[in-house]
């Protein structure tokens, strides 16, 4: 959160504790919103409540295969 927050494009960064974060979404009314390639624009939540608004919703690809989740098992397997 960190990394992102210190972008200079960037205003806001933020976390929830929800199975979603569609509250969040709706509250923050946010101009944009991103999720990883591994996200199809049909099953991002908060999507619809973003574009009727008049914001943009971007799925951004991977550039890289690499995987938090892989790499910390790895680290803990030695």
């Amino acid at each position: 959160m960190s990394v992102v927050a210190a972008l200079e494009a960037v205003d806001a960064v933020t976390w929830f504790d929800e199975d979603t974060p569609q509250a969040l979404i709706v509250a923050c009314a946010p101009q944009v919103l991103v999720k990883g390639g591994d996200w199809p624009m049909e099953k991002i939540v908060g999507a619809k409540e973003v574009l009727a608004r008049g914001g943009r919703v971007v799925s951004i690809a991977f550039e890289h295969v690499r995987s938090t989740t892989a790499l910390v098992e790895r680290i803990r397997k030695g």
